[in-house]
């Protein structure tokens, strides 16, 4: 009697260690990303969505059972798109803030990413001059950096100008090019740019989020779904393979 017991345990321990794959079971879910946010997402030379959580996201999907396609979209648009159901999610180096937590639902964060500033090498510009010197500062709209700033700005009557750009990638770029003294941008994004010889230096930091993945907020299934995923993958050696492979160490 006490080994049937036990087998029957044993039996409802495993089918309810197997509900989130049975849930997700033919499940097709569409994930919205940055097409120019290396290394967390970007479409590369083939035109294949690539990066660390398109991979994150892949191996989730496979080890819940279910399927996912990557979107590439307007940054500032994809919150939009996921209330209108264009898309299921967005796993794109995506910063926790209240207003967008009053939108959506978010994961459980699952990386911490800094906020700084970068200027050119060789510039003698410091982070005061950044917020008193009346210079020009590139910064991604749509982004939590660029709340954060136009913010700073309204309370503490900084002299900075802003521009607005379509991606970090393409603010470097401006930087680089002598049309903005300085940009403000996650350090993620601005450690790859110099990983990839980009003429840029860090010179001072201003906060730092947390990324999770934006669901709606009646998603409740495919949360749980995301949340279980990042538990396993963090579990496993590929969760280091991943940081070793698009940030060169692990963490």
């Amino acid at each position: 009697m006490k080994r049937n017991m036990l087998q029957w345990i044993g039996a409802l321990l495993l089918s309810l260690a197997l509900v989130p794959s049975a849930l997700a079971e033919g499940k097709h879910y569409i994930n919205g990303i940055d097409a120019n946010y290396p290394p967390f997402a970007y479409v590369d030379e083939t035109g294949k969505p690539s990066g660390f959580d398109v991979d994150s996201m892949d191996w989730i999907a496979k080890k819940m059972g279910f399927t996912v396609e990557h979107k590439p979209m307007d940054w500032d648009g994809i919150i939009p798109a996921l209330l209108a159901k264009k898309i299921d999610m967005v796993c794109s180096g995506m910063s926790v803030s209240p207003e967008r937590a009053a939108r959506v639902q978010f994961s459980n964060p699952y990386w911490i990413i800094r906020k700084v500033f970068v200027a050119k090498d060789g510039s003698s510009l410091t982070e005061d001059q950044i917020y008193n010197g009346n210079i020009r500062l590139g910064v991604q709209r749509g982004t939590n950096e660029h709340e954060m700033l136009e913010q700073a700005q309204a309370d503490k009557k900084y002299n900075y100008t802003l521009r607005f750009y379509d991606s970090g990638p393409m603010a470097i770029e401006d930087l680089l090019n002598g049309r903005v003294d300085a940009v403000g941008l996650d350090s993620a994004p601005a450690e790859d740019a110099m990983r990839k010889g980009k003429a840029i230096k860090e010179i001072g930091a201003f906060g730092e989020d947390d990324f999770a993945v934006a669901i709606r907020k009646e998603d409740a299934e495919l949360a749980k779904l995301v949340n279980e995923g990042y538990k396993l993958l963090m579990a496993d050696p590929y969760w280091k393979e991943l940081q070793v492979k698009y940030f060169g160490e692990k963490k």
